[in-house]
């Protein structure tokens, strides 16, 4: 049954249209869609986004009015958004998006009168009324020029699409000084994301932590990137063994995963030195954790503790000084100040070892770790001697179970 808003008798459009779209929709609420054909479907769909669209800008008008009849003060609402979401129930995410949508359009009627006709969306509104914003006051006499150029091009691309088109509005408004102006805009663009940078980490128990952090556009790309890069099947099947990989795409547990491993490989040597000394953890164990397996948590420099099988796996991938204690807390050993194996290393236990040392493997040694036969015991030390090619999954199997593999011949 239709609401009938227009119970006031004042007539006017708004209302009336709302009685007349009510009723309708009264009428459909229980039509299934099962007898639509394929084209009547794709049809009905585009027809709904652009009519949803033009809804969206009437509410627009509607939440102007709300403003200039300081609705929110009466009922003591500090904004015009946090009285749409006080009265619609809606988030205030959501009532700060659409309130945010009525000052653009109040802004820019050219993209108002499109979206009143359904012919541009809410999302592909917001995108152009920033890129005309971001023209400038220089040549304000272009700006209409530069909205009808995003409208047209509106009606066959996306928000995204439109985003990179404002990035290049001065091919269409000064062709020859566009170049100049793009530089002179990602600039500023630059300048403001790193102003807003922001990284924030807290304890979240459990022996977890949780933050957010937001960086620039390029930068993110790059972490991306990287994370991507050690989240690929190939990578998570060496590391994980075979049928780890399970997903088409890498979940968010395998990106934070990623990110894990990420922090734990970054190169030591390139961080900055604090209080005169490389930025390293310090682990402090007791002597027989490391000497005869015994199940006891060590402490990092930071206070955090790890179990044993965490210590050896960061002890043979990271750069860690160990601080080796007997009973009374006497420093035994410091370790030694280089961890992992030179490039010179490497390439001669690849020339000699050629694969992973498991009987079962044949991973190219390009691909593998190498594995310390005996990191921490008197004598051991970071040589060609005492070192192992194993790929990264039976690296990690090796500090789990503590099985040792000969040399293959």
């Amino acid at each position: 049954m239709s609401r009938h808003l227009d119970g006031t008798g004042t007539g006017h459009p708004i209302l009336a249209c709302l009685d007349v779209l009510e009723g309708e929709l009264d009428t459909i609420s229980d039509t299934p869609a099962w007898s639509l054909t394929a084209e009547e479907t794709t049809t009905a769909v585009a027809r709904l986004v652009a009519d949803l669209a033009r809804l969206a800008e009437v509410e627009t008008r509607l939440l102007a009015q709300a403003e200039a009849l300081d609705l929110p003060g009466t009922i003591g609402a500090s904004s015009t958004s946090a009285w749409l979401a006080r009265t619609t129930r809606m988030t205030r995410g959501e009532a700060n998006r659409r309130t945010h949508l009525t000052q653009v359009l109040g802004a820019h009627q050219q993209t108002r009168d499109a979206m009143a006709r359904g012919e541009v969306l809410a999302e592909q509104a917001t995108v152009i009324g920033a890129a005309i914003d971001d023209v400038g006051d220089d040549y304000a006499a272009q700006k209409p020029l530069a909205g009808a150029h995003l409208v047209e091009q509106a009606k066959s691309f996306n928000a995204h699409d439109l985003r990179e088109m404002g990035r290049r509005l001065f091919e269409v408004i000064d062709p020859e000084g566009a170049d100049a102006y793009e530089a002179r805009l990602l600039a500023a663009q630059e300048a403001r994301a790193r102003k807003n940078t922001q990284f924030r980490i807290a304890h979240a128990g459990d022996g977890l932590y949780k933050g957010s952090f937001t960086i620039p556009e390029a930068q993110a790309q790059m972490l991306r990137k990287a994370l991507a890069a050690l989240a690929a099947p190939k990578h998570v099947r060496a590391t994980e063994g075979a049928g780890a990989y399970d997903y088409d795409k890498p979940t968010p547990q395998k990106m934070g995963h990623a990110f894990c491993e990420y922090i734990e490989r970054y190169p030591a040597a390139q961080l900055p030195k604090m209080g005169g000394l490389a930025a390293t953890i310090i682990i402090t164990a007791e002597a027989d954790v490391l000497t005869h397996g015994a199940a006891k948590a060590s402490t990092t420099d930071t206070g955090t503790k790890v179990s044993p099988g965490q210590l050896l796996r960061f002890a043979c991938d990271a750069k860690i000084i160990p601080a080796v204690l007997d009973k009374g807390a006497h420093v035994l050993d410091l370790g030694r100040g280089r961890r992992l194996h030179s490039p010179a290393q490497r390439l001669a236990l690849i020339v000699e070892q050629k694969t992973c040392q498991h009987p079962a493997c044949d991973v190219t040694g390009a691909y593998c770790h190498v594995h310390h036969t005996n990191p921490w015991k008197p004598g051991g030390e970071t040589n060609t001697r005492d070192a192992l090619l194993l790929c990264p999954f039976h690296h990690h199997q090796s500090h789990a179970t503590g099985q040792t593999y000969p040399l293959r011949t």
